[in-house]
């Protein structure tokens, strides 16, 4: 009951917060619920100072609300949709996941980036954006801010992509597939690549959605790899799970949208839940990034994000094109 009392005003807080930025996206459908939420928090962080009250439900959010939201993605992803885009498009997808991770490790570890560091950047730009960062962190051991800049950078290179990505698909003369194909294996977010699909039309805006959701599927399966390379660098004192229980709902929930026909009116409140948690918790997220930690974080991330994402879309352009 004392624990329900700490965190109730910062968690009601940013799930106020949320749902203001999930009616956002309801009214200006190619706006990210996401991004908004993410935004709102960096200029709170910066701008205002927030009574101490908040904090336990700030913290909470970032965490339990933010697995819970997770969980809930699960129920968007239909394994038979992804199994359509053929075996070829889905070994593409695996070589972009860990491909575009363990190459950014590389890349950091030549750069002077932290090896946590690395990890974070990897795995948001590799697989499915903040939300990835939020659910790897867990998984090893980093600092606050090395979750804050890898956030952060995904904002960044996200909403760069928005931009670029559109004109030079279109410039390449690719059919609507294709251009799906690449969309949906390079881009961060997950509404990014709606962002861009959207731009570039129906028959785009399809494909990359599945694309990118049998992306955000890898999530698993990477945070099993590296909660089995951290537990062999780690003492046998204390050891993370391999795969975290949220992981496992977000697995269990995949396989149920997959084998049981749910209702159309369980899945639009499923996807409202999913949105309003993930919201809140990129608000809560977006709270941890002040302008002032950046001073000490120099370029070399920076650096890392722009090779991270050359890395990542170079991987799912040969593949795509490879397999068409």
């Amino acid at each position: 009951m004392i624990v329900l009392k700490r965190v109730l005003p910062g968690s009601l807080f940013c799930l106020v917060i949320g749902l203001v930025c999930v009616l956002v996206q309801r009214l200006v459908p190619e706006v990210s619920a996401l991004l908004i939420a993410i935004l709102a928090g960096i200029i709170a962080a910066n701008l205002v100072k927030l009574p101490a009250v908040l904090d336990d439900g700030v913290a909470f959010s970032a965490k339990k609300i933010l697995r819970t939201g997770i969980v809930l993605l699960g129920f968007s992803i239909v394994l038979d949709d992804i199994v359509a885009l053929g075996w070829g498009v889905v070994l593409v997808i695996v070589a972009v996941v860990f491909g575009g991770l363990f190459g950014t490790m590389l890349i950091g570890q030549r750069l002077g980036v932290t090896r946590s560091q690395s990890i974070l950047i990897g795995a948001g730009f590799s697989v499915c954006g903040a939300a990835a960062v939020a659910g790897v962190e867990s998984t090893i051991k980093r600092k606050d801010s090395e979750v804050a800049t890898a956030i952060a950078l995904v904002v960044l290179y996200g909403t760069l992509m928005i931009l670029v990505a559109p004109l030079a698909l279109g410039a390449a003369g690719l059919d609507d597939r294709l251009a799906g194909l690449i969309a949906g294996s390079s881009i961060h977010e997950v509404a990014q690549v709606v962002a861009v699909g959207g731009i570039m039309g129906g028959g785009v805006l399809t494909v990359a959605v599945i694309v990118k959701l049998a992306r955000v599927l890898m999530l698993a399966p990477m945070i099993a790899v590296l909660g089995l390379m951290e537990r062999n660098r780690e003492d046998r004192g204390h050891r993370a799970p391999i795969v975290p229980l949220f992981v496992a709902g977000f697995i269990a929930a995949s396989v149920v949208a997959t084998m049981v026909d749910l209702p159309t009116g369980f899945l639009s409140v499923i996807s409202f839940l999913q949105t309003l948690c993930l919201a809140a918790a990129m608000f809560a997220l977006g709270l941890g990034i002040k302008f002032a930690q950046f001073k000490q974080v120099g370029f070399r991330p920076v650096l890392l994000g722009g090779l991270s994402t050359a890395l990542v879309a170079a991987i799912s352009t040969v593949g795509m094109i490879l397999v068409s």
